[in-house]
């Protein structure tokens, strides 16, 4: 287990984690009634999964394929390998709650070797989840249907295969790291640009199974954009997805497995465009009377530019609470909503477009802030789930959400989803905190990403999951997606067929079972069953 792995029962590195200050704690007591947790968290030592259900000869078997130190079935391993990252996952876990724990954890080191392991466990009939850098937030490594089951684990395959500086491309094993993956290219000038929140444990597979978007999207794009060809095991076999950056050789199979969540296949390689490390890279902030008015200057910069790496917008709440960083619109109490953009590339060509998109602020309404704020949000931009767990610490619930629309969709989108969570939430006696952002444009329209924090509630997860359902209904209601860039997984599952009605939910079930007719891959996760049509 050569990488090193996250907390097992929160976010990230453990020596990173830090408690909430008291004032912000006392101000959580006072403002939504929140109230340390009863019991203490359990100690990883006390947390005990169910008995492994895989027996001596199916050990052996996948051993065979991997070596005897690429199977581990302790239970360390298997309790690190439990779910994934959101709220309610980490409820679960610091309950001491490991039901769905994998059998054992696989670790291959090759193509054929997954290709191998696959065929292996569609014989004896143990489910196969991809299991990259554990940050799936949607229950996405928690597969359905309480049979045997293991964790894939693709941190053995971490390495930059090849980089080819005539098409700027690089090939990508999919459990190279992105810090990994950005250190490497830029030993050799160069940089993928895709900076998302999980930037620091997420994997170059997982980004591509889950249509991951950066925070520097709008300069870049979101990481299915840079994705030019594919190879994926399944078991039925080996895909190889990508002859040329276009095709119109029929429809784009690539685009079949970006997004794919594991349901189809395991993605081994990747090969992606790669740009010039930037000469420079500036950040400013710009504050903005209302949302509405600062998601219509988004839109003209998105729409006919100059558009810059970063650009996102903070709402009132979220500006005023301080995830946006209130000081520096001039007073803590101000009103506003304020805007961060980010600039990168040549020293020359930040400035021009830095002035450009000055001007076309300004014409909407904007007023500038200087680098102050941008700066702030590019330093602590990786830190929010750190915070997340020190207000689970200390009895608050905090989980987020997010989705996307056409522009003239966002306004009711935005009130419908604020709407549902605050009545929801409200109504369960536990009034929410609810903050939201822009952090995605696009010309025809752009993503919502909110916030929650409230009391916990006497049940935490049942708690959330009916604020969470009526969230999802309000999305679909409104004209959203039911997921920008978190993905499916089982969580969105049932919303999934809704926006993509019965006959794509018929399409979906296709394709599986003609590349996985044993139903291995992932059970569960994004392909709707046929009785939830």
């Amino acid at each position: 287990m050569e990488a090193r792995d996250m907390l097992w029962s929160g976010w990230g590195d453990p020596d990173r984690a830090a408690p909430l200050p008291e004032p912000v704690a006392a101000l959580l007591r006072d403002m939504l009634g929140v109230r340390p947790a009863e019991r203490p968290p359990a100690a990883l030592a006390g947390v005990e999964p169910p008995a492994c259900r895989l027996d001596a000869a199916d050990l052996t078997a996948l051993a065979k394929i991997v070596g005897d130190s690429g199977v581990r079935a302790d239970t360390e391993t298997r309790v690190r390998h439990t779910r994934g990252k959101s709220t309610p996952d980490l409820l679960r876990i610091r309950a001491g709650e490991a039901a769905d724990a994998p059998d054992a954890v696989v670790l291959p080191a090759s193509h054929d070797e997954v290709l191998a392991v696959l065929g292996e466990c569609a014989e004896r009939r143990i489910a196969v989840v991809p299991f990259g850098g554990g940050t799936s937030v949607v229950g996405g490594l928690a597969p359905a249907g309480g049979g045997r089951f293991i964790a894939l684990d693709l941190r053995r395959m971490d390495a930059v295969v090849s980089v080819d500086e005539t098409a700027r491309t690089a090939v990508l094993q999919p459990g190279l790291r992105a810090p990994a993956a950005e250190a490497r290219l830029g030993e050799r000038g160069y940089t993928l640009g895709h900076f998302p929140q999980s930037f620091e444990w997420a994997t170059i597979g997982g980004f591509a199974a889950a249509r991951s978007s950066g925070q520097a999207s709008a300069g870049y794009g979101r990481f299915d954009d840079m994705v030019v060809a594919l190879t994926v095991a399944t078991p039925e076999g080996t895909l190889d997805l990508g002859r040329a950056p276009k095709s119109a050789a029929g429809p784009d199979l690539r685009q079949l497995v970006l997004g794919s969540e594991g349901a189809f296949g395991v993605i081994t390689s990747v090969t992606v465009r790669i740009h010039p490390v930037p000469e420079t890279r500036e950040y400013e902030g710009w504050r903005f009377a209302s949302f509405g008015e600062g998601a219509a200057a988004l839109r003209r910069l998105a729409q006919d530019g100059p558009l810059p790496a970063v650009l996102r917008l903070s709402d009132e709440t979220e500006t005023m609470v301080g995830l946006a960083d209130p000081a520096a619109i001039g007073t803590a109490g101000a009103a506003g909503c304020l805007a961060v953009l980010g600039f990168e590339g040549t020293a020359r060509g930040v400035a021009a477009r830095r002035a450009e998109a000055a001007e076309v602020l300004r014409a909407a309404g904007g007023e500038p802030l200087g680098g102050g704020p941008g700066e702030k949000w590019a330093h602590g931009r990786f830190d929010a789930p750190y915070l997340r767990d020190a207000l689970l610490d200390v009895g608050a619930f905090a989980e987020t959400l997010e989705t996307a629309a056409f522009w003239p969709d966002i306004p009711r989108l935005y009130d419908a989803v604020r709407s549902a969570l605050i009545g929801a939430l409200s109504g369960a006696g536990t009034p929410p905190l609810l903050m939201c952002h822009i952090s995605h444009v696009y010309p025809s329209g752009a993503s919502l990403y909110f916030t929650v924090v409230s009391a916990q509630g006497a049940d935490p997860v049942a708690h959330w999951d009916a604020a969470k359902r009526a969230a999802n209904d309000a999305i679909i209601d409104a004209g959203g997606t039911i997921s920008h860039h978190h993905g499916v997984g089982t969580d969105h599952r049932d919303w999934y067929a809704r926006e993509i009605g019965p006959l794509g939910a018929a399409v979906l079930r296709a394709v599986k079972e003609r590349v996985d007719p044993a139903g291995i891959m992932n059970p569960g996760v994004l392909v709707p069953p046929a009785a939830e049509e």
